[in-house]
């Protein structure tokens, strides 16, 4: 019997499904529910011909990936990015014709496969994008205060120190706005409520980690750093080389090159934008805050290059090099010396 390949097109509802045998034949083609129930009884009948079953990075691919894993399918998961590349060729774009292309990859092997994160890195993650969700709400809900007062002329008093005070002392003044004002101020304080809760969990997962203990001996890495590189690298032997944490967090410039012409540009902001935002707020609080003692050759590293370049750039630079560093000390099960640096 012929080999068989499956390519996986998953929606929200249905997935459609290709199978395909080695050599090139499209054998059935059809949809089901989005279940992995419903997608391993629909491949019962190829369980002992089937070699590789290729599905997208998408919102529901961790879930799908692990409980199809889980029931004994080879499954594959392959970058949304390369996958484009290959379904764009399809004149005609369904859900059919790109599963039926993902089969095609199948069967090539012209795929990169993609690590998809364990549980614990999955719920982390949840974790830290909830605490995150939170705080914007609270800064959402304080520029929409500031917003409505600025259009009555009304600017927040600086003399008085607490930002609900200064709303008071607002209302006092304005008692027309307490109607408006004060739903507002509840939801900034639940929200406030919610994300402390949250930025608790966060702490405790962290501080329960011995990984994330480690990290946190550099200078400028703290709870939530820590925590969100664990949570998103994930298995630090992903990576056969140090220095590709900073490319995975999108942290080194892109290149074009043709001919004669050679551009190096500026960052390629690939791959995690969380991961990428609290490496940079760390390099910032290292080179601005961080006093001298330890790490202070990273931090002197990173003014020297402040001095010929700009701000942003040796905070970049200095994130990359976070990465590196992080990353070194994760995959050696050591922790942050001055000769590191």
């Amino acid at each position: 019997m012929e080999t068989i390949f499956v390519g996986l097109d998953v929606s929200k509802d249905e997935t459609a499904i290709c199978v395909r045998t080695s050599s090139g034949a499209i054998v059935s083609s059809f949809k089901v529910a989005t279940d992995p129930q419903a997608i391993q009884g629909s491949l019962k009948r190829w369980h002992d011909t089937l070699n590789c079953v290729v599905l997208e990075t998408g919102r529901m691919t961790n879930w799908l990936y692990s409980e199809l894993k889980a029931r004994g399918l080879p499954v594959v998961c392959v970058d949304a990015r390369q996958a484009h590349a290959v379904l764009s060729q399809m004149h005609n774009k369904t859900d059919e014709n790109d599963a039926a292309l993902l089969s095609e990859l199948a069967r090539t092997g012209f795929y990169r496969e993609v690590m998809v994160k364990s549980r614990v890195a999955q719920h982390r993650r949840a974790l830290l994008k909830a605490r995150q969700a939170a705080l914007k709400t609270r800064i959402n809900l304080e520029n929409t205060i500031r917003g409505l007062l600025a259009s009555f002329g009304v600017r927040l008093p600086k003399q008085i120190s607490g930002y609900e005070q200064r709303i008071e002392a607002i209302l006092v003044d304005y008692p027309a706005l307490t109607s408006i004002l004060l739903p507002l101020m509840k939801l900034r304080t639940q929200a406030l409520s919610q994300a402390a809760k949250l930025s608790g969990e966060v702490n405790r997962q962290a501080r329960a980690d011995i990984t994330c203990r480690r990290l946190m001996t550099i200078p400028g890495v703290g709870v939530i750093s820590a925590l969100t590189f664990v949570a998103t690298v994930d298995a630090p032997d992903r990576f056969k080389k140090s220095r590709s944490g900073g490319a995975y967090a999108g942290l080194t410039s892109r290149r074009y090159q043709s001919g004669q012409i050679d551009i190096g540009g500026r960052i390629s902001h690939r791959g995690d934008t969380l991961l990428r935002t609290v490496l940079y707020e760390a390099a910032n609080s290292l080179l601005c805050r961080a006093k001298s003692g330890k790490g202070v050759e990273l931090q002197t590293w990173a003014r020297t290059l402040k001095a010929r370049t700009s701000h942003k750039k040796a905070v970049v630079a200095l994130a990359r090099k976070l990465a590196v560093l992080m990353h070194a000390i994760w995959k050696k099960g050591t922790e942050f010396e001055t000769k590191v640096a």
